[in-house]
Formats: C-alpha cells, sequence, structure tokens
C-alpha cells in the first residue's frame, strides 16, 4: 500500500518557466513598467478600501462589498507581481514545485472569488433596485457578512481541493511554457501512464459551478432592467449604481473567457511575449479598471475622492 502511494506522488521539485526566454532582450524596461503596473494597482486599491474604512457614510452593503473587491485585487496580484519581478531580474527562471501549486491556487481563487464578489453585488443590486422595501431587513450586517464569508471562503475550499488533486498527479515534465503556475499547465505534464481522470471531473464541476454564477447574475439583471424601465428614479440609480458593476462584470468575462479558451485551444505560433500578455492580462486590466471605474462612477466616492483634493488644496 505504502509503495502504491509512492508511485502517485511526482518526482518533480521544480519548474522551467519558459514564458521569460524572449524577454532577456527588454527586460530592464519590462520590470519597470510591471513595477509601475503593480504600484498603480496597490495605490488604487488600497487608496479605495481606506477611503471606505475610514468614512462612516460609506459603511453600506455595496461599499463593503467593493472594498471585498479591491482586497481580492491586492490578492491576486500580490500573487503574481512579487515573484514576476524578481524572476525578471534573474538569469534562472525556475519555480519550486509547492510555490507552483501555491501560485496556481491563488490565481484560480483570485478569478473565482472576482466572480462571486460581482454574483453578490448583482444580489445586492437587485434587493436595493427591485425589492427596496425588504432590503434593510434582509441585507443586515450578520447576512452582509455571511454573504462576504461565502465569496471568499467557497472559492478558497474548491480550489484547495483542485490543487490538492493535482498535487497527486505523477508528472514527467518541468517545462511550463508561461510566466506563472496554473493549473491546468501543470496536468499537462503529467506522465503518459497519470491517472487525470479525478482533475478532469474536478474541473467541469467547478466551470458548472460557476457558470452558474453567470447565469444567476443575468437573472438579476433581467429584472434590474424589468424594473427600471417602470421609473425615472430607478433608471437613475440603476446608471449611477449598476452600470459601473456591469462594466466590470464584462470586463471580467471577456478577459477571463479569452485567457481560458486560449490557454486550451490557442495557437502556439504566436510571439511569446503576445502570449504572455494574454495570460497575464487578467492580472492587469480588471485591478486597473475596477477601482477607477467605481472612483469615477459612483456619487459617493467620486464626491469623497473630490472633498478630499479640494481640502488638500486649501
Amino acid at each position: 500500500m505504502c509503495s502504491l502511494n509512492m508511485d502517485n506522488v511526482s518526482n518533480v521539485r521544480s519548474f522551467i518557466l519558459s514564458g521569460f526566454n524572449e524577454t532577456v532582450s527588454f527586460k530592464i524596461p519590462l520590470f519597470l513598467s510591471t513595477l509601475v503596473c503593480y504600484c498603480v494597482i496597490l495605490f488604487l486599491n488600497i487608496s479605495l478600501v481606506l477611503l471606505i474604512v475610514l468614512d462612516e457614510n460609506l459603511h453600506e452593503p455595496m461599499y463593503i462589498l467593493l472594498s471585498s473587491f479591491c482586497i481580492n485585487a491586492l490578492y491576486g496580484s500580490t500573487g503574481f507581481y512579487p515573484k514576476f519581478l524578481l524572476d525578471l531580474l534573474s538569469c534562472f527562471h525556475r519555480i519550486s514545485y509547492e510555490g507552483c501549486l501555491l501560485q496556481a491556487f491563488i490565481m484560480y481563487s483570485f478569478a473565482s472569488c472576482d466572480l462571486t464578489i460581482l454574483a453578490v453585488m448583482a444580489f445586492d443590486r437587485y434587493l436595493a433596485i427591485c425589492r427596496p422595501l425588504h432590503y434593510h431587513s434582509f441585507m443586515t450586517k450578520r447576512r452582509l457578512s455571511q454573504l462576504v464569508c461565502f465569496s471568499w471562503l467557497t472559492p478558497l475550499c474548491i480550489f484547495s481541493i483542485n490543487i490538492l488533486i493535482t498535487s497527486r498527479v505523477k508528472l514527467c515534465g518541468l517545462n511550463i511554457q508561461r510566466v506563472l503556475c496554473v493549473n491546468w499547465l501543470i496536468v499537462k505534464l503529467a506522465c503518459p501512464e497519470a491517472e487525470t481522470f479525478s482533475n478532469n471531473i474536478s474541473s467541469y464541476l467547478t466551470i458548472i459551478f460557476y457558470i452558474s454564477h453567470g447565469f444567476f447574475i443575468m437573472w438579476t439583471y433581467m429584472h434590474l432592467i424589468k424594473t427600471c424601465v417602470r421609473s425615472r428614479e430607478d433608471r437613475v440609480k440603476f446608471m449611477q449604481t449598476c452600470v459601473p458593476h456591469l462594466i466590470s462584470l464584462i470586463t471580467f468575462l471577456v478577459v477571463m473567457i479569452f485567457d481560458s479558451m486560449y490557454m486550451r485551444f490557442g495557437s502556439r505560433d504566436l510571439p511569446q511575449s503576445l502570449q504572455n500578455f494574454i495570460t497575464i492580462e487578467f492580472l492587469i486590466i480588471p485591478p486597473v479598471m475596477n477601482p477607477l471605474i467605481y472612483g469615477f462612477k459612483l456619487t459617493k466616492i467620486r464626491n469623497r475622492i473630490l472633498s478630499l483634493i479640494y481640502l488638500k488644496r486649501k
């Protein structure tokens, strides 16, 4: 029995991130631009979180969920950028087996947590606009805490199981054709005789689970649009609070679907630098765009930012 378990454990202790091969000739400009991008992500998201935490007028469900959204952006970007920056300055682009599994876990849980928070935010807007009389009785502090915990703990638990299953797969390859680790690319390195059926089943169940999030968001927006057509006041509320959410959702879905389709079915004839950008675009576009969209569009946040700027000028 002991030998059977040992056969299922990979002998691979580290991976080569071959996506860095074409970055040697311009690694300094790439390092500086990446550092600027990471600093912008940190500044925008931390600023928005602090603004919401420190201003009692923003202690409402919509803004609490927005702060959770920004914290998730910090979580995902910090799981990638520091290692990426170090690799750009290094001559050896290796990552340990454990480090690769951890990064894969962070990448997947970050993306899934984003979608779960977007689903909870859509539910919040549905209650606020379509069921205004029941909103405050339902969206209590306790219920809000439960929804925030659900949006974080569900992806963390699901991908803990997925990564645990991957860790049992015997690998025969070392070369990951990207600049970061993702679960699908690790499983592709499995030995021919390795059993990956469990990985496939868990992947399909996870996909179905998160597709259901998408259908739930569609359902909420169908009701939101039907309700807003009847009232000018509801239309104004929709434009102020739902449009930023809708832009974030569309941005997220376009980026993630494009990235997922390319990873599984894309051509390998594209330049390596373009392949790298496609792989990491979900770590660049949403974390930068979301705080800007919400900061400019949500009236309370915009007014608070303008008041702070005005006070500094005085």
